[in-house]
């Protein structure tokens, strides 16, 4: 029960602390958006500039500040307010002679308080009363000087009651409110020192973190503790909800004024369909929200946030859907904003005009749509390959990766065919036409992979060719996708030199170039080149066959299966399977069992004797008798106890024909000259072979 109240404790200050930042943005906002007028003189001029430099460093800095801190610079903003509400209260009301009449004009119409004088002014009191113990919590003042201060404030109000001349209420008024004044300003001055220790406290806070950790840390670390998306967020979220209540308010207010049929109530109409908006108006409403939606650099990023959120929970949901645990794969709430806003700024969207900044917006919404679809891909493809390889046999397991899959299908399809309907073919319907057709290969190669596998699964026998099947569907879909890429980047060279071109959509086309044509083009020759020389060592070693591999009686040490017709020995006389030695060779190229090198183009294969697994030998039978009189040669030069003890090591063949390679220990010189200087892996690749792809 603890643990939840000191939980909601910490979501209660959270919430509070990015609602106190939320007006800074919209400060910073408001000045970047504001007209400036350079024919007022130089200095009028630097005037302006001066005032909104500082508005923006003040709301810069009060973003920035610690939570501790905000909150206590809001506690004395907070108190300044109600001072100078206070003060205004009183100048307005002693300034009015028939002071009735000018509250109930000031009142916007509502009839909040009756025109009755006592009522009137035990209201006003009240209100007063409020102002003044709130002015004096916050200040935390003592409590004689919190007594003056609330009297301070009461006495304008004395004067009104007693009905005072005009000009003494007002001179009581201005000198109540120099006296609020000049203690609001002496208040301040004594926490001018907390001010200054705590701005040298943050610089040598930032200065630390920045000489520990880098700019990078610094940066990360203060977007998460300020919580700047949350921030943006609810700033986007806010301004869109005000101006979609003025808008709704202007065109009610329209209507009732040109007594529209709709908004007026003729012929007994209810009062409810005043209310009611027809498509036509609710559509223009709509355009015109979305399009003061990204009118500048900071509602761009509120909308961007907003993205990140969506598409967060959007990826979250797909995960959760098809079953996948990876946490590489919760980056979608990253990526999708990201690339929104790169859009943007490629576009230049806030600087268009309004009907050109929809349609600008809608497109990249596009773009961003078969992103999207790319990363979700991107997630169940994973998941598809995990199945299909481990050989699940349950329908519910399968079924919601295959939905997704066949979603994504397509949706591409039907984006294409709605586009192409209804506009005429451009750089951009190209780009997406293109991302479309693109998505649609990367499923079909992920679902022809997948049936590979799973024909794989249901089959008996070892089905020798599945890697090389899946390497040429692999590779059959990136190499298309290079060719998209490269026409990509033709179609972003085109726009660019013809159309709109921009700093920023060079830079995305030199980053497109570097890693979607020449990495991929460069990884794919790799594997290529991998894929041959594997090819070529595992021919280059000797086969064995027949009655050489039932004298053996082992399995492979890879895959753990029996050897059905051939095995390919290792120069270190240890066998496996040819299509297992040929997917290890892919990662490495030493022996899984001793780490020696496999393939060494000037050592003679021919008079070495061949050792099973576990340390046993089976020799060709045409060298047998040879071998054992070269063996019978060593133990008679051994002189002494050294022939004493290799007649005993030839007396006891079985048990060194149990020994196992694994526990043979080297010294680190011997070791290094037995493997060639080679990097030992620490960890073995146990992989299956029917479940294996490359």
């Amino acid at each position: 029960m603890a643990s939840s109240q000191v939980r909601l404790g910490q979501q209660a200050l959270a919430v509070l602390d990015v609602a106190l930042r939320v007006p800074c943005i919209f400060i910073i906002d408001a000045i970047f958006n504001s007209y400036y007028d350079p024919g007022s003189g130089w200095a009028g001029a630097m005037g302006k500039v001066l005032v909104r430099v500082m508005g923006i460093l003040i709301s810069s800095m009060v973003l920035l500040l610690s939570q501790k801190a905000l909150f206590k610079f809001y506690t004395l903003f907070f108190a300044v307010l109600l001072g100078m509400a206070a003060v205004l209260i009183n100048y307005y009301a002693t300034s009015h002679i028939d002071f009735y009449s000018a509250y109930y004009k000031a009142a916007l119409g509502f009839r909040l308080v009756p025109r009755n004088g006592p009522t009137l002014w035990l209201g006003m009191a009240a209100i007063q009363l409020v102002f003044g113990v709130g002015y004096v919590f916050l200040l935390n003042l003592q409590s004689v000087f919190a007594a003056l201060v609330v009297l301070d404030i009461m006495i304008p109000l004395w004067g009104l009651m007693i009905e005072l001349p005009v000009d003494v209420r007002q001179l009581v008024a201005v000198f109540s409110g120099l006296a609020l004044a000049l203690n609001t300003a002496v208040c301040l001055a004594m926490r001018l020192k907390w001010f200054y220790y705590s701005c040298r406290y943050v610089y040598l806070l930032v200065r630390h973190m920045y000489r520990i950790y880098g700019l990078q840390l610094l940066l990360e670390d203060t977007w998460k503790r300020i919580r700047f998306p949350d921030v943006l967020r609810v700033f986007w979220l806010t301004r869109l909800t005000a101006q979609a209540l003025i808008l709704v308010y202007v065109v009610r207010a329209v209507r009732r004024e040109s007594g529209d049929a709709t908004g007026s109530l003729i012929d007994g109409g209810s009062d409810s369909q005043g209310y009611l908006l027809s498509w036509d108006v609710f559509w223009d409403l709509t355009s015109n929200l979305i399009i003061s939606g990204c009118d500048s650099t900071l509602t761009v990023l509120g909308m961007s946030a907003v993205i990140s959120s969506v598409a967060h929970y959007l990826g979250l949901s797909i995960l959760a859907f098809i079953g996948s645990t990876e946490e590489e794969d919760k980056r979608l709430g990253f990526v999708a904003p990201v690339l929104f806003f790169i859009l943007a700024l490629q576009t230049g969207l806030s600087s268009l005009d309004p009907e050109e900044r929809l349609v600008r917006l809608s497109r990249n919404m596009c773009l961003l749509l078969t992103a999207i679809l790319h990363f979700i891909h991107g997630m169940t493809d994973p998941v598809l390959m995990s199945l299909s390889a481990s050989h699940v046999s349950s329908f519910r397991r399968h079924f919601p990766v295959l939905l997704v899959s066949s979603a994504l299908f397509v949706l591409p399809v039907v984006l294409s065919y709605a586009l192409w309907h209804h506009y005429a073919l451009n750089t951009w319907l190209f780009a997406v036409t293109a991302f479309c057709v693109e998505l649609c290969l990367k499923v079909v190669v992920s679902l022809t992979v997948y049936g590979l596998f799973m024909v794989d699964g249901f089959s008996n026998v070892l089905w020798e060719k599945l890697d090389d099947y899946v390497y040429y569907v692999r590779s059959s879909g990136n190499i298309i996708e290079f060719l998209f890429g490269v026409i990509m980047f033709g179609n972003g060279a085109y726009t660019m030199m013809f159309e709109s071109g921009s700093k920023i959509r060079a830079c995305m086309m030199c980053l497109h170039a570097y890693f979607n044509i020449y990495l991929q083009a460069k990884n794919g020759w790799k594997t290529f080149i991998n894929r041959r020389t594997a090819v070529k060592k595992i021919n280059s070693l000797p086969e064995m066959r027949g009655d050489q591999l039932r004298d053996i009686e082992d399995v492979c040490a890879i895959c753990y299966q029996e050897f059905a017709t051939s095995a390919r020995i290792t120069p270190c006389h240890h066998y496996f399977h040819a299509l297992c030695l040929r997917k290890w060779l892919y990662i490495q190229d030493t022996c899984p069992m001793c780490h020696q090198r496999v393939y060494v183009e000037d050592e003679s294969r021919d008079r070495a004797a061949f050792s099973n697994n576990n340390g046993g030998y089976a020799a060709p039978r045409d060298v047998a008798a040879e071998a054992e009189d070269q063996r019978g040669q060593e133990d008679a030069e051994l002189p002494g106890e050294g022939g004493a003890a290799g007649g005993q090591a030839a007396g006891e063949p079985d048990n060194e024909l149990l020994e196992d390679n694994d526990s043979i220990e080297y010294d680190e010189d011997e070791w290094g000259t037995q493997n060639g200087n080679a990097h030992i892996e620490e960890d073995y690749i146990n992989d299956d072979t029917d479940s294996t792809e490359d």
